[in-house]
């Protein structure tokens, strides 16, 4: 274990959230609710709000719902803020609900991105919405952020527009829209908003919020950490870099081999040496010796009025600080939207290079041009914003939240747990937020590129003054704390020895491929918190919920044996992902080695502690790099220690998302992107495209389902593995096959739309060729003997033949025998 480190206390070169001068509004104090109608704005004595939120999510006043946070933030800034959730968004009439506001509309999509939110990784449309009351699905639009920006633009054209959310996040350049399947333009360009607040944006939204009620107009402010606007040009005092001069996506010139002679070089090159060919009485030519493309002779010497002059160009990837301009002054130009369109090497490299200017201590801002000509505009972001201090995050989480659901959405009783109950609110009502941000850098995830890497952790004081408020406020408490986490379970005060160190790193992950030596591990504060929780009053049991970094819990087996003894309620929910290197490694997540030593520990605290737990590890299906072998290997490795996946999670491309970058470009953007690959087996990714492959991928998981059982035998067949079906323990799946529907069928409630089966299964043989053939259950005669045919003890009746079917006509005199009827 490194020493102790503090890093929650860094100094942040920003300035504090509380220095503000709070707005003149002040004098009207805190709302219990932020107001959703005029009636709630007359109650509070206001005539207009200043700052208006719109999202699309119910209003639920709790520190786990950004409008809840940022609209807390506002006011305690001195602004009148009202909410209007969920609106009507098929014209501008719901939108003018509190009437203008004075400062600016602040415009997100929710907690969640909008078409993820609707859709399902098949592109299948869900039927709930946890951010719902009631559950109920289709309360919002398609693309939200969007049809929200246009709506608050028709109902006051004259009221800037400050779009935010992590829909806004991820789409803050051209992107790839997995559901359109192409690639989009900014969003910026889209909503048509003034300004994008990027990731948590408590501190430039405060500092944009001052400045419009100062009467700055919102287009010149353009200084703002964290922010991405329209620029028709770059102001003065710039230097502006190509972004392909940093990391180069073109063509690379092959080392000239030293062994070899001039003429051999120009031959490797399809050329010739002019020296050679001249004629040997022309001194001149051979004084020359210059080497020439194509064949050329005494004739075809070079003119002296056709030798250029040598121009020396700076290199702007050397890494000399004294020949390259200032980072805060310096803006990378990224590839056009255009052309990251049609190209999608350049999408690749635009996205790579994005990814690399996200740290606040040295990122630099990033320009695109979207649009040719005279239409031509850039969209410019500025650098991620600071991270929050701890002392910052105390006062966020400190504001006056209700914690509950706005009373709009009571029931006739009064009450959220009945039809009008929001999933998401009763997911975490009893939770706490001990933390913010996440530097393991999964490729697959977008808490990154929210967030960002840099944690940002409140106090132990904090922590335990929300524990002892849940108590003694959240009705029906039965004191159970249902987490104590974030984003990650066990980051809480992590991060770098040193702000000097953690200001110059680039890298994505400070966990992959391994640990950083930089990043300190001790988990003393998170267990010091923990048995300090445990020992309040009224606290009977805390359970931790949120996703557990493994690869970081072993190394302090004293927070394993406190989670395990203490925090786990019989089943802790772990996400290895996948057990082999491949995908793993395109994924940027540990080894299966180290969920094994995380197993022995967990198993070895268990049977200290007299209980019997159970680790539920996650995988993920069709991850890009991950080959159908691989697959294989996993559903194989499921079956040997015993796992039979319920819950499976089919690779959802989320905008901006690394892997997303390399789902739609096909090449491994963890490394330098070239045109001309150097070794494909590094820099080529395996993509998983197509419905069939990808349920194939998501059958491998669940090997243990006779419905996938027929897709299954012919995936290994093909791939010369029919060795691993067969009806004992060592097979993957068995020769015979069950009269099946089809169906899906989970323990847990569905998101989609179930599969309609009739009352009559669907169940599967193979033929002659070997191929499954889908065969109906025989419909039963009434008047048919119950029961397996062979206990049958009925006595043929006198006069009737038993014969076998032959296939034969009937022989004469057969069909009077039996009554006269026909068969």
């Amino acid at each position: 274990m490194n020493a102790p480190i503090d890093v929650s206390f860094f100094e942040r070169a920003a300035k504090p959230l509380t220095s503000y001068k709070p707005y003149w509004a002040k004098r009207f104090g805190p709302a219990p609710f932020l107001p959703m109608s005029r009636a709630e704005m007359d109650q509070l004595g206001w005539d207009s709000c200043d700052v208006i939120l719109v999202t699309g999510d119910a209003y639920v006043d709790h520190p786990s719902f950004g409008m809840a946070v940022i609209g807390r933030v506002l006011e305690a800034q001195g602004f009148r803020v009202g909410i209007i959730a969920q609106p009507d968004w098929t014209s501008a009439e719901a939108f003018k609900a509190l009437g203008k506001p004075n400062l600016f509309w602040g415009v997100t999509a929710g907690n969640m991105d909008s078409m993820i939110n609707r859709y399902t990784a098949d592109r299948k449309i869900r039927s709930d919405d946890a951010y719902t009351p009631g559950d109920v699905a289709g309360k919002r639009p398609d693309r939200a952020a969007i049809v929200y920006c246009q709506r608050c633009r028709e109902a006051y054209k004259d009221v800037p527009v400050v779009l935010g959310g992590i829909e806004g996040s991820l789409r803050r350049i051209a992107h790839y829209d997995y559901w359109s399947d192409k690639v989009r333009r900014s969003i910026v360009v889209d909503s048509k908003c003034d300004i994008l607040l990027y990731g948590n944006a408590e501190r430039a939204l405060v500092e944009v919020a001052h400045r419009i009620a100062a009467r700055e107009p919102v287009e010149q402010i353009t200084d703002v950490r964290g922010t991405s606007f329209f620029r028709r040009a770059s102001e003065a005092g710039w230097f502006e870099v190509d972004s392909t001069t940093v990391d180069e996506p073109g063509e690379v010139e092959p080392h000239i081999n030293p062994y070899m002679t001039t003429s051999e070089q120009a031959e490797a090159q399809g050329q010739s040496c002019s020296k050679e060919e001249a004629a040997a009485g022309n001194a001149a030519g051979s004084g020359a010796s210059a080497c020439a493309s194509g064949t050329s002779g005494a004739g075809d010497a070079l003119s002296v009025a056709s030798v250029q002059p040598i121009q020396f160009v700076p290199n702007m990837s050397l890494r000399s600080k004294s020949k390259l301009p200032p980072r805060d002054r310096t803006v990378l130009r990224l590839p056009s939207y255009e052309e990251v369109k049609s190209d999608p090497i350049l999408y690749a490299h635009a996205n790579r290079v994005l990814h690399l200017e996200t740290n606040p201590g040295n990122a630099r801002a990033l320009v695109q041009a979207h649009g040719e000509g005279t239409t031509a505009r850039d969209v410019w972001m500025n650098p991620p914003p600071i991270p929050l201090t701890t002392t910052e995050m105390d006062w966020v989480f400190g504001l006056a939240y209700a914690r509950s659901p706005h009373p709009a959405y009571a029931d006739e009783k009064g009450s959220h747990e009945g039809a009008t109950k929001i999933p998401a609110w009763e997911m975490i009502r009893t939770s706490v937020n001990i933390m913010r941000g996440c530097f393991g850098g999964c490729t697959f995830c977008s808490i990154t590129e929210h967030e960002g890497r840099i944690i940002q952790s409140r106090s132990e004081d904090s922590i335990i003054q929300e524990l002892e408020e849940i108590r003694d406020k959240v009705k029906g408490f039965t004191g159970t704390i249902s987490d104590l986490g974030g984003p990650t379970a066990n980051m809480y005060r992590l991060g770098c020895r040193d702000p000097k160190i953690e200001a110059a790193c680039r890298k994505p992950s400070c966990v992959f491929p391994g640990i950083c030596p930089n990043l300190h591990t001790d988990h003393g504060p998170l267990i010091k918190i923990y048995r300090r929780a445990r020992k309040l009053p009224g606290i009977k049991k805390i359970l931790i919920g949120s996703g557990l970094r493994y690869d970081l819990a072993v190394k302090s087996p004293e927070y394993v044996k406190e989670l395990v003894q203490h925090h786990v309620g019989g089943y802790l929910k772990i996400a290895p992902e996948h057990t082999e290197q491949g995908p793993l490694g395109k994924m940027m997540k540990p080894g299966i080695g180290s969920y094994d030593k995380f197993k022995q520990l967990f198993e070895k605290y268990s049977e200290e502690a007299g209980k019997k737990q159970f680790l539920i590890p996650y995988f993920i299906a069709a991850h890009p790099g991950t080959s159908d072998e691989d697959m294989m290997n996993l559903a194989i490795w499921l079956k040997k220690n015993g796992f039979r996946a319920d819950q499976v999670q089919t690779f959802y491309p989320s905008p901006m998302a690394t892997a997303t970058a390399m789902y739609h470009s096909g090449r491994n953007t963890l490394t330098r992107v070239r045109r001309q690959m150097r070794d494909e087996a590094e820099e080529r990714v395996d993509i998983v495209r197509g419905e069939k492959r990808r349920r194939l991928h998501k059958a491998f998981l669940r090997y243990h389902d006779p419905n996938n059982w027929p897709l299954l035998r012919e995936a290994l067949k093909t791939m010369g593995r029919a060795d691993l079906i067969g009806n004992g323990k060592q097979h993957l799946i068995p020769t015979f096959q069950p009269l099946v529907d089809g169906s899906y069928q989970s323990a847990r409630k569905k998101n989609s739309t179930a599969t309609k089966s009739g009352g009559t299964g669907l169940g599967y043989t193979t033929n002659k060729d070997g191929k499954a053939v889908a065969v109906r259950q025989r419909v039963h005669n009434a008047q048919e003997p119950q029961g397996d045919v062979r206990f049958r003890r009925a006595e043929p009746k006198p006069g009737r033949m038993l014969t076998q079917h032959t296939g034969l006509p009937p022989r004469p005199g057969v069909g009077k025998s039996l009554g006269g009827k026909k068969r």
